[in-house]
Protein backbone atom coordinates (compact mmCIF):
# COMPACT_ATOMS: atom_id res chain seq x y z
CA UNK A 1 0.00 0.00 0.00
CA UNK A 2 1.14 3.27 -0.71
CA UNK A 3 0.76 5.82 2.30
CA UNK A 4 1.43 9.97 1.63
CA UNK A 5 2.96 11.15 4.87
CA UNK A 6 2.23 14.76 5.22
CA UNK A 7 4.14 17.28 7.60
CA UNK A 8 7.09 15.05 7.77
CA UNK A 9 10.30 16.21 9.43
CA UNK A 10 13.32 14.46 9.55
CA UNK A 11 12.24 12.63 13.10
CA UNK A 12 9.03 11.50 11.15
CA UNK A 13 10.92 9.91 8.46
CA UNK A 14 13.35 8.65 10.62
CA UNK A 15 10.99 6.91 13.21
CA UNK A 16 8.48 5.47 10.11
CA UNK A 17 11.72 4.17 8.23
CA UNK A 18 12.82 2.08 11.05
CA UNK A 19 8.87 1.06 12.25
CA UNK A 20 8.01 -0.08 8.13
CA UNK A 21 10.65 -2.84 8.57
CA UNK A 22 7.99 -4.74 10.05
CA UNK A 23 5.42 -3.84 6.94
CA UNK A 24 7.10 -2.63 3.77
CA UNK A 25 4.53 -0.03 2.74
CA UNK A 26 5.24 2.53 0.03
CA UNK A 27 5.51 5.84 2.02
CA UNK A 28 5.93 9.47 0.42
CA UNK A 29 6.86 11.70 2.91
CA UNK A 30 5.14 15.57 2.17
CA UNK A 31 6.88 18.61 4.55
CA UNK A 32 3.59 20.17 3.77
CA UNK A 33 0.88 20.45 5.43
CA UNK A 34 -2.83 18.78 4.24
CA UNK A 35 -5.03 21.12 3.12
CA UNK A 36 -7.52 21.95 0.65
CA UNK A 37 -4.21 23.07 -1.89
CA UNK A 38 -1.93 20.13 -1.31
CA UNK A 39 -4.86 17.42 -1.17
CA UNK A 40 -3.82 16.04 -4.94
CA UNK A 41 -0.38 15.31 -3.53
CA UNK A 42 -1.99 12.52 -2.23
CA UNK A 43 -2.88 10.45 -5.71
CA UNK A 44 -2.20 7.12 -6.18
CA UNK A 45 -2.06 6.72 -2.59
CA UNK A 46 -4.50 4.70 -0.80
CA UNK A 47 -3.69 5.88 2.81
CA UNK A 48 -3.36 9.75 4.00
CA UNK A 49 -1.01 9.74 7.07
CA UNK A 50 -1.78 13.12 8.69
CA UNK A 51 -0.71 14.68 12.07
CA UNK A 52 -2.02 17.44 14.79
CA UNK A 53 -2.34 20.66 12.51
CA UNK A 54 -3.44 18.67 8.97
CA UNK A 55 -6.34 20.28 7.54
CA UNK A 56 -9.04 17.09 7.19
CA UNK A 57 -12.54 19.19 6.74
CA UNK A 58 -15.50 18.21 4.70
CA UNK A 59 -13.85 19.67 1.40
CA UNK A 60 -10.03 18.00 2.25
CA UNK A 61 -11.86 14.54 3.09
CA UNK A 62 -14.37 15.00 -0.24
CA UNK A 63 -11.16 15.57 -2.56
CA UNK A 64 -8.96 12.59 -0.58
CA UNK A 65 -12.30 10.60 -1.62
CA UNK A 66 -12.10 11.85 -5.34
CA UNK A 67 -8.68 10.54 -5.94
CA UNK A 68 -8.80 7.04 -4.29
CA UNK A 69 -7.83 7.76 -0.50
CA UNK A 70 -9.70 5.37 1.80
CA UNK A 71 -8.23 5.41 4.75
CA UNK A 72 -7.01 8.44 7.20
CA UNK A 73 -3.95 7.38 9.60
CA UNK A 74 -3.64 10.14 12.23
CA UNK A 75 -0.47 9.85 14.04
CA UNK A 76 -1.51 11.60 17.27
CA UNK A 77 -4.54 10.98 19.74
CA UNK A 78 -6.36 13.63 18.99
CA UNK A 79 -8.74 14.09 15.71
CA UNK A 80 -10.48 17.18 15.95
CA UNK A 81 -9.18 18.44 13.10
CA UNK A 82 -10.87 15.50 11.13
CA UNK A 83 -14.27 15.61 10.18
CA UNK A 84 -15.51 12.01 10.94
CA UNK A 85 -18.90 12.51 9.74
CA UNK A 86 -17.78 13.94 6.30
CA UNK A 87 -15.84 10.80 6.22
CA UNK A 88 -18.39 8.47 7.24
CA UNK A 89 -20.23 9.64 4.56
CA UNK A 90 -17.55 8.65 2.25
CA UNK A 91 -17.15 5.32 3.34
CA UNK A 92 -13.76 6.63 4.48
CA UNK A 93 -12.05 4.85 7.79
CA UNK A 94 -10.01 6.99 9.95
CA UNK A 95 -7.91 5.73 12.88
CA UNK A 96 -5.36 7.61 15.43
CA UNK A 97 -2.86 6.59 18.13
CA UNK A 98 -4.80 7.03 21.34
CA UNK A 99 -1.70 6.15 23.77
CA UNK A 100 1.49 6.48 22.89
CA UNK A 101 3.32 7.53 25.64
CA UNK A 102 1.24 9.48 28.63
CA UNK A 103 4.79 9.78 30.53
CA UNK A 104 5.96 12.10 28.00
CA UNK A 105 3.42 14.25 27.88
CA UNK A 106 2.88 13.92 31.58
CA UNK A 107 6.35 14.79 32.76
CA UNK A 108 6.65 17.76 30.15
CA UNK A 109 3.46 19.26 32.05
CA UNK A 110 5.16 19.51 35.65
CA UNK A 111 8.32 20.24 33.64
CA UNK A 112 6.16 23.43 32.34
CA UNK A 113 4.88 23.50 36.06
CA UNK A 114 8.81 23.64 37.76
CA UNK A 115 10.19 25.99 35.49
CA UNK A 116 7.36 28.65 35.66
CA UNK A 117 7.49 28.43 39.43
CA UNK A 118 11.33 28.56 39.62
CA UNK A 119 12.26 30.82 36.43
CA UNK A 120 14.65 28.52 35.20
CA UNK A 121 14.75 29.86 31.84
CA UNK A 122 15.06 33.30 32.90
CA UNK A 123 18.13 32.12 35.21
CA UNK A 124 19.57 30.55 32.78
CA UNK A 125 19.95 33.21 30.20
CA UNK A 126 20.99 35.55 33.34
CA UNK A 127 23.85 33.81 34.23
CA UNK A 128 25.02 33.44 30.68
CA UNK A 129 24.73 37.41 31.05
CA UNK A 130 26.65 37.28 34.00
CA UNK A 131 24.09 38.37 36.28
CA UNK A 132 24.29 36.14 39.38
CA UNK A 133 21.15 38.24 41.20
CA UNK A 134 18.20 36.11 43.03
CA UNK A 135 15.92 39.48 42.70
CA UNK A 136 13.16 38.76 40.41
CA UNK A 137 13.07 34.34 41.17
CA UNK A 138 11.55 33.86 44.62
CA UNK A 139 9.60 30.59 44.12
CA UNK A 140 6.82 28.74 46.29
CA UNK A 141 7.09 25.01 47.35
CA UNK A 142 4.88 22.74 45.54
CA UNK A 143 4.60 21.16 48.82
CA UNK A 144 1.19 21.58 50.42
CA UNK A 145 -0.48 23.48 47.44
CA UNK A 146 -3.43 22.48 45.70
CA UNK A 147 -3.17 21.06 41.86
CA UNK A 148 -6.02 20.93 39.98
CA UNK A 149 -6.67 18.41 37.23
CA UNK A 150 -9.32 18.60 34.44
CA UNK A 151 -9.84 15.93 32.62
CA UNK A 152 -8.19 12.90 33.92
CA UNK A 153 -7.81 10.09 31.30
CA UNK A 154 -4.68 8.55 30.38
CA UNK A 155 -2.40 11.83 31.10
CA UNK A 156 -4.78 13.20 33.64
CA UNK A 157 -4.25 10.25 35.78
CA UNK A 158 -0.20 10.09 34.99
CA UNK A 159 0.27 13.43 35.85
CA UNK A 160 -1.53 13.08 39.16
CA UNK A 161 0.22 9.90 39.85
CA UNK A 162 3.56 11.61 39.16
CA UNK A 163 2.73 14.63 41.50
CA UNK A 164 1.80 12.62 44.62
CA UNK A 165 5.47 12.34 45.07
CA UNK A 166 5.73 16.33 45.67
CA UNK A 167 3.04 16.51 48.73
CA UNK A 168 0.10 17.72 47.04
CA UNK A 169 -3.36 17.91 47.29
CA UNK A 170 -5.00 16.89 44.35
CA UNK A 171 -8.61 17.91 42.70
CA UNK A 172 -9.90 16.13 39.67
CA UNK A 173 -12.77 17.15 37.56
CA UNK A 174 -14.07 14.74 34.76
CA UNK A 175 -17.58 14.25 33.01
CA UNK A 176 -16.87 10.84 33.87
CA UNK A 177 -14.90 10.55 36.81
CA UNK A 178 -13.09 6.94 37.74
CA UNK A 179 -13.91 7.00 41.54
CA UNK A 180 -11.97 3.66 42.07
CA UNK A 181 -8.83 5.35 40.69
CA UNK A 182 -8.89 8.15 42.86
CA UNK A 183 -9.36 6.88 45.83
CA UNK A 184 -6.27 4.50 45.09
CA UNK A 185 -4.22 8.06 44.49
CA UNK A 186 -5.53 10.26 46.66
CA UNK A 187 -7.45 12.46 44.29
CA UNK A 188 -10.41 14.26 45.25
CA UNK A 189 -12.94 14.76 42.49
CA UNK A 190 -15.32 17.91 42.33
CA UNK A 191 -17.46 19.97 40.26
CA UNK A 192 -15.33 22.44 38.46
CA UNK A 193 -16.28 25.53 39.96
CA UNK A 194 -15.00 24.44 42.99
CA UNK A 195 -11.80 23.09 41.26
CA UNK A 196 -10.96 26.40 39.38
CA UNK A 197 -11.81 28.09 42.81
CA UNK A 198 -9.52 26.02 45.54
CA UNK A 199 -6.57 25.38 43.07
CA UNK A 200 -2.90 26.98 43.05
CA UNK A 201 -2.44 25.55 39.93
CA UNK A 202 -4.48 24.03 36.94
CA UNK A 203 -3.54 21.69 34.67
CA UNK A 204 -5.75 20.63 31.20
CA UNK A 205 -6.19 16.99 29.84
CA UNK A 206 -9.12 17.28 27.99
CA UNK A 207 -10.38 16.24 24.57
CA UNK A 208 -11.42 19.27 22.44
CA UNK A 209 -15.04 18.72 21.83
CA UNK A 210 -17.48 21.67 21.34
CA UNK A 211 -18.48 21.31 24.89
CA UNK A 212 -15.02 21.59 26.13
CA UNK A 213 -14.08 24.37 23.47
CA UNK A 214 -12.91 27.89 25.53
CA UNK A 215 -13.94 26.17 28.99
CA UNK A 216 -11.21 28.38 30.36
CA UNK A 217 -13.07 31.84 29.61
CA UNK A 218 -13.63 35.22 31.34
CA UNK A 219 -16.07 33.31 33.79
CA UNK A 220 -13.88 30.59 34.62
CA UNK A 221 -10.92 33.13 34.99
CA UNK A 222 -12.73 35.08 37.39
CA UNK A 223 -13.33 32.25 39.65
CA UNK A 224 -10.18 31.29 39.97
CA UNK A 225 -7.44 32.27 43.11
CA UNK A 226 -5.57 35.43 42.39
CA UNK A 227 -2.10 34.23 41.06
CA UNK A 228 -2.87 30.90 39.65
CA UNK A 229 -0.92 28.79 37.56
CA UNK A 230 -2.43 27.55 34.48
CA UNK A 231 -0.93 24.74 32.39
CA UNK A 232 -2.51 23.71 29.26
CA UNK A 233 -0.26 20.60 27.29
CA UNK A 234 -4.01 19.03 25.82
CA UNK A 235 -5.72 21.36 23.16
CA UNK A 236 -5.14 24.64 22.27
CA UNK A 237 -8.60 25.89 21.99
CA UNK A 238 -9.85 24.94 25.81
CA UNK A 239 -8.57 28.11 26.41
CA UNK A 240 -10.21 31.38 25.12
CA UNK A 241 -6.41 33.11 24.56
CA UNK A 242 -8.26 36.89 24.58
CA UNK A 243 -9.97 35.81 28.01
CA UNK A 244 -6.59 34.67 29.26
CA UNK A 245 -4.55 37.71 28.02
CA UNK A 246 -7.16 39.79 30.08
CA UNK A 247 -6.40 37.44 33.20
CA UNK A 248 -2.80 38.11 32.90
CA UNK A 249 -2.82 41.57 32.64
CA UNK A 250 -5.22 41.92 36.08
CA UNK A 251 -2.69 39.43 37.81
CA UNK A 252 -5.40 37.01 38.18
CA UNK A 253 -3.24 34.54 35.89
CA UNK A 254 -0.03 34.59 37.76
CA UNK A 255 1.60 31.60 35.57
CA UNK A 256 0.96 30.56 32.55
CA UNK A 257 2.47 27.73 30.74
CA UNK A 258 1.46 26.59 26.88
CA UNK A 259 2.47 23.53 24.85
CA UNK A 260 -0.56 24.49 22.50
CA UNK A 261 -2.16 27.37 21.06
CA UNK A 262 -5.59 27.41 19.64
CA UNK A 263 -3.65 29.07 16.38
CA UNK A 264 -1.20 26.81 16.39
CA UNK A 265 -1.58 25.54 13.16
CA UNK A 266 0.32 28.55 11.13
CA UNK A 267 3.04 28.87 13.80
CA UNK A 268 4.44 25.25 15.11
CA UNK A 269 6.34 22.97 13.62
CA UNK A 270 8.10 25.65 11.10
CA UNK A 271 11.19 27.65 11.70
CA UNK A 272 9.99 31.33 11.39
CA UNK A 273 12.98 32.63 13.24
CA UNK A 274 13.76 34.98 9.95
CA UNK A 275 10.10 36.28 9.15
CA UNK A 276 7.44 38.45 11.14
CA UNK A 277 5.09 36.69 13.46
CA UNK A 278 1.79 37.97 11.94
CA UNK A 279 -0.21 36.51 14.70
CA UNK A 280 -0.69 40.10 17.17
CA UNK A 281 -2.17 37.52 20.15
CA UNK A 282 0.43 35.40 20.26
CA UNK A 283 2.84 37.84 19.98
CA UNK A 284 0.85 39.57 23.22
CA UNK A 285 1.36 36.43 24.68
CA UNK A 286 5.11 36.27 24.59
CA UNK A 287 5.29 40.00 25.86
CA UNK A 288 4.58 38.55 29.51
CA UNK A 289 7.86 37.62 31.56
CA UNK A 290 5.52 34.88 33.36
CA UNK A 291 4.11 33.16 30.51
CA UNK A 292 6.35 29.98 29.12
CA UNK A 293 5.33 28.58 25.60
CA UNK A 294 7.05 25.23 24.12
CA UNK A 295 5.96 24.46 20.30
CA UNK A 296 3.62 21.39 21.06
CA UNK A 297 6.69 19.53 22.09
CA UNK A 298 5.30 17.18 24.88
CA UNK A 299 4.63 14.12 23.05
CA UNK A 300 8.36 14.64 21.94
CA UNK A 301 10.31 11.80 23.36
CA UNK A 302 12.23 8.86 21.49
CA UNK A 303 10.24 6.51 23.46
CA UNK A 304 6.98 8.29 22.38
CA UNK A 305 7.71 9.32 18.82
CA UNK A 306 8.46 4.75 18.10
CA UNK A 307 5.39 4.43 19.64
CA UNK A 308 3.88 6.61 17.60
CA UNK A 309 4.81 5.53 14.48
CA UNK A 310 4.88 1.42 15.09
CA UNK A 311 1.09 2.21 16.53
CA UNK A 312 0.01 4.26 13.14
CA UNK A 313 1.72 1.37 10.18
CA UNK A 314 -0.13 -1.60 12.79
CA UNK A 315 -3.38 0.55 12.10
CA UNK A 316 -2.34 0.93 8.65
CA UNK A 317 -1.67 -3.31 8.24
CA UNK A 318 -4.86 -4.10 10.31
CA UNK A 319 -6.86 -2.35 7.76
CA UNK A 320 -4.69 -3.61 5.05
CA UNK A 321 -5.82 -7.20 5.77
CA UNK A 322 -9.22 -6.93 7.65
CA UNK A 323 -10.41 -4.01 6.40
CA UNK A 324 -10.77 -2.43 9.88
CA UNK A 325 -8.75 -1.27 13.10
CA UNK A 326 -8.87 -1.19 17.29
CA UNK A 327 -7.96 2.22 17.16
CA UNK A 328 -10.36 3.54 14.43
CA UNK A 329 -12.35 6.58 14.81
CA UNK A 330 -16.13 6.18 15.02
CA UNK A 331 -18.43 9.19 13.69
CA UNK A 332 -19.30 11.50 16.31
CA UNK A 333 -16.69 9.68 18.76
CA UNK A 334 -15.07 12.14 21.04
Amino acid sequence: MKVAVFSSREWVRQSFDEANGDHHFDLTYFDTRLDSNTAALAENHGTVCAFVNDDLSADVLTKLSAIGVSLVAMRCAGFNNVDTDRANELGMTVVRVPAYSPDSVAEHTIGLMLTLNRRYHRAHWRIREGNFSLDGLLGFDINGKTIGIIGTGRIGKTVARKLCGFGCRLLGYDRFPDEEWASENKVEYVDLDTLLGESEIISLHCPLTHDTRHMIDSRSIDLMKDGVMLINTSRGALVDTKAVIGGLKSGKIGYLGLDVYEEESDLFFKDLSEQVIQDDTFVRLETFPNVLITAHQGFFTREAVANIAATTLQNISDFQETGSSKNAVTSGQR
